[in-house]
């Protein structure tokens, strides 16, 4: 995908950073894809999460979703819909998919 970034998120840090590098690339017109997977799950439940519906695809690692015990929550994470919640294949699709790729 031309002019495309992926994230990878890894750590339940630095929710801003990521909210600002997600708003600097789709400002610039760049097609943005996270994967939130571990701890990084726990950012879904963060108020600023919501800052990233509309800016990019977001998709949250289920596998981690349920090891942090948030199972039965997925309603409660703005922007992202059942099918959203994935495994590490949408991680490699991801990685695959976008011209740039960036580990958190």
């Amino acid at each position: 995908m031309a002019d495309s970034l992926g994230i990878l998120v890894t750590s339940d840090r630095h929710l801003d950073y990521v909210v600002n590098l997600a708003g600097a690339a789709h400002k610039k017109g760049k097609k943005v894809q996270i994967f939130f997977t571990g701890k990084a799950v726990k950012l879904g439940f963060e108020p600023d999460f919501a800052k990233l519906v509309g800016l990019a695809r977001l998709s949250i690692c289920d596998v981690s979703f349920r090891a942090n015990g948030f199972h039965g929550r997925e309603d409660q994470v703005p922007g992202v819909g059942f099918k959203d919640f994935a495994t590490q294949a949408r991680n490699a699709e991801m990685a695959a998919e976008c011209k740039r790729y960036l580990v958190l």
